[in-house]
């Protein structure tokens, strides 16, 4: 953790996510309007009274703004935290063990890599019909999994032959003792990268959907503020503000998220900390000049 706090892009990340985060918990607090009712003239502009302006039926987008930061963020968390848990244990399963275990869940990893991801959701959401923000965050639980099972399975493939984990075989330890404490520790920074960019994809995908028309219009989240600003013409009716908003929110989560990423991967790749031979090649250059 103290490494991580020390990366300037991780630092940055944090602090925007964490921004985000005390904003959706303290939404109560920040503003005085129900983000579902009416609360001002339709499609009026920022002002005083009303800071980001109102929805074409009236509502105040910033209420809705930050009511609607604690649905992303939970179908992102959610989702993501289910993505990573459901990946991490079959990678370490299928990596670890030989022979038929390895080829099943092999199998259904291949299975699963095959079907392109966007249109699958696509299909599940319509069948669905106006699925829930907890109903895609399942989905995309369910659907999302094999990327990060292949990466954690080529790592425990690696982790699995180093003396350690020989040692503690031969001492005769269990194997879901060794899976645990000896391989999940040492594939950690992959499991963070595939935790870190499962959210993004989440929350990202929690929107195309809401966007598209495919959630529950009547839930309260950046994708549904997306999808009523469109169907009410919000661009062709000069109100800015009603589209923009939410697609800034996005932006700015996704650019936290990003940064928190780069940083995990440059601390688990030490290929990647190019800060400190970037400085040192500054110095060379500027010595070189001065004895010029």
């Amino acid at each position: 953790m103290k490494t991580l706090l020390q990366n300037r892009k991780a630092l940055i990340g944090l602090v925007i996510i964490a921004f985000i985060a005390l904003v959706a918990i303290a939404a109560p607090l920040l503003t005085q309007y129900d983000p579902a009712a009416r609360t001002g003239r339709p499609h009026q502009a920022p002002s005083l009274d009303h800071i980001l302006g109102t929805t074409r039926i009236g509502q105040d987008v910033f209420a809705r703004l930050i009511y609607g930061a604690r649905t992303s963020l939970a179908v992102g968390f959610g989702a993501g935290l289910l993505i990573t848990l459901v990946g991490t244990a079959l990678g370490i399963i299928s990596g670890y063990r030989d022979g038929k275990t390895d080829e099943i869940i092999s199998f259904f990893t291949n299975m699963v890599l095959v079907v392109p991801n966007l249109p699958l959701l696509l299909v599940l959401a319509a069948f669905i019909g106006q699925a829930s923000p907890l109903v895609i965050a399942l989905i995309l639980g369910a659907t999302s999994w094999a990327w990060g099972a292949r990466v954690t399975r080529a790592e425990t493939l690696s982790v699995k032959q180093k003396d350690f984990v020989k040692s503690a075989e031969m001492m005769g330890e269990p194997q879901w003792r060794i899976m645990t404490f000896e391989i999940f520790p040492n594939v950690i920074s992959i499991v963070g990268i595939n935790f870190i960019g499962s959210v993004i994809f989440a929350i990202i995908t929690e929107a195309t959907l809401e966007f598209l028309g495919l959630g529950d219009p009547r839930a309260i989240s950046w994708g549904t503020m997306l999808y009523n600003a469109q169907k009410a013409s919000a661009l062709s009716v000069g109100a800015w503000w009603d589209i923009l908003t939410p697609c800034f929110a996005l932006a700015i989560l996704g650019i936290g998220m990003s940064l928190l990423n780069f940083a995990v991967d440059e601390i688990a790749n030490p290929r990647l900390r190019t800060g400190n031979h970037l400085k040192r090649w500054s110095l060379l250059v500027r010595s070189g000049e001065g004895r010029l």
